[in-house]
């Protein structure tokens, strides 16, 4: 089963979510509002992609990051960090074939699912 990784509320999950579903693909969301990200979950992320693509700067939940924090951005303050508000986290994140996919377009996931 596909695991669809993001928050509920999320325009761009509700439109990949919209789109799993018009094109009869079965998936599960990981909402991190309902479900905890776990620090394993995380460094799974972390190994598939890397923290300039993952993490949102665009979002109200960085801007309104302490400034000691956005000026100290190593890997060890964002993994803590991002553990303790997913919400920093691109969405949605679609683990598929040993890729982290990030984000939504219509083309890029009809090419994922081409196949399917």
């Amino acid at each position: 089963m596909i695991i669809l990784y993001g928050i509920k509320n999320c325009d761009t999950v509700r439109k990949a979510t919209k789109w799993l579903e018009a094109n009869d693909i079965a998936h599960q969301l990981y909402d991190f509002k309902k479900q905890p990200l776990t620090a394993e979950l995380l460094t799974e992320f972390v190994s598939q992609s890397d923290w300039s693509l993952l993490l949102n700067k665009r979002s109200t939940t960085f801007r309104n990051l302490p400034d000691e924090i956005k000026n100290n951005l190593t890997d060890e303050v964002i993994f803590a960090t991002v553990l303790e508000q997913p919400t920093l986290l691109k969405r949605p994140l679609l683990p598929l074939n040993g890729e982290l996919n990030l984000g939504f377009k219509v083309d890029q996931y009809q090419t994922l699912f081409a196949n399917k």
